[in-house]
């Protein structure tokens, strides 16, 4: 079995091994996964930090040994804190851009060792466990930011992808899609239990959860919905006041931590 991690400060994750298939998600700088899968210019990968599967392609990643795979599944998880960044290759002094959440394996002192290929990086970084307030805080980062659907960055996200980024800024883990973080956590009752930074989800008529959210103070949330925005939110659901109707029906309320 291969294994694999993207060098590059983006990639589109496909359902089909095809540039013009759906994206589904996005691999970020640092992110590494198992190669579960292969075709003729494409590999299918899983994830290693949300087990989430898609195909890319092939050259546009960097393979690793399992020894290193297996050293960044236990090492704690460093990410980038700033919307954009740069990162040089110290032996071509080449730039790299990388984005907010972008994983920084093997992070120290200003430097990044990763396969034995030396980068260097000055700026700021996450990766501690925070509170809830600090999640909020890091919410508002991606405000206003357009919907892309499978998007997971500051210039394109979707609604799930905005709530993972989020916690996993804040050193959290989520799953990738709103229907499966909507099965960890806590159930709360009421919206008047929920603190700021608890997650809120919502379903279609045939009852399947499509649409999560990070609820705010005084019964408001922010989430993706044409762009990540702020609405008021209530036992029924989402309110979009420009709109003057509600947008998204209230499904459950978790408490992730």
């Amino acid at each position: 079995m291969n294994y694999g991690l993207c060098n590059l400060s983006n990639i589109p994750l496909r359902i089909e091994p095809d540039d013009r298939s759906e994206m589904v998600s996005q691999v970020l700088f640092g992110d590494h996964f198992e190669v579960i899968g292969k075709s003729k210019h494409w590999i299918r990968i899983k994830l290693a930090f949300d087990n989430y599967e898609g195909w890319i392609d092939n050259k546009q990643s960097h393979k690793i040994t399992k020894k290193l795979f297996e050293k960044l599944s236990n090492s704690p998880i460093i990410v980038s804190n700033e919307l954009v960044d740069f990162i040089e290759d110290k032996n071509t002094s080449e730039l790299i851009s990388i984005i907010l959440g972008s994983r920084l394996p093997f992070y120290a002192k200003n430097s990044l060792d990763i396969n034995g290929k030396e980068y260097s990086f000055e700026g700021n970084t996450s990766g501690n466990i925070s509170s809830k307030e600090s999640i909020v805080k890091t919410a508002f980062m991606y405000l206003n930011t357009p919907y892309l659907w499978g998007g997971k960055m500051p210039f394109g996200i979707d609604c799930s992808g905005f709530t993972q980024m989020v916690y996993k800024i804040n050193g959290h883990r989520l799953l990738r899609e709103a229907s499966q973080q909507a099965t960890q956590g806590e159930v709360l009752s009421f919206i008047e239990e929920s603190e700021p930074g608890d997650l809120a989800f919502f379903d279609n008529d045939e009852g399947n959860i499509i649409h999560a959210g990070i609820i705010l103070a005084n019964n408001y949330i922010i989430h993706a919905s044409g762009k990540v925005r702020v609405d008021r939110l209530d036992q029924s659901g989402i309110y979009n006041a420009e709109l003057r109707k509600h947008t998204h029906k209230l499904r459950v309320i978790k408490k992730m931590f």
